[in-house]
């Protein structure tokens, strides 16, 4: 699931800059054609990237708000470390160790 989700955003990323793509040359071909000035096509084109940046931060919270929910969150290291940390614990305690008795050695008595 993880990896159609994927090639679903990179589709739309493509989808993005092909887009973009198309609008500065649309841009550059009604400056050619004397249509608009180079100033105001500049400044089209800057209002784009401004509306793409916006948008971009809001969809990569939209992106990881979904990863949370279906579960394709991946963890940290760190995180993975300290999960198994806490099985470990709670398995120890399950079973009537503690940690610090399993680091402890034992004491044997010679007679």
């Amino acid at each position: 699931m993880e990896d159609a989700f994927k090639k679903f955003l990179y589709a739309g990323v493509d989808l993005a800059a092909e887009v973009s793509t198309k609008f500065e040359e649309s841009v550059k071909d009604l400056i050619e054609k004397g249509r608009i000035s180079d100033v105001e096509g500049k400044k089209l084109v800057d209002e784009l990237f401004e509306k793409t940046e916006a948008r971009k931060e809001e969809f990569e919270a939209k992106y990881n708000e979904i990863k949370e929910k279906v579960g394709i969150v991946k963890k940290t290291e760190e995180e993975i470390l300290a999960d198994l940390k806490s099985k470990v614990a709670d398995l120890e305690s399950k079973i009537g160790k503690t940690s610090a008795k399993a680091a402890a050695p034992k004491a044997t008595a010679k007679a």
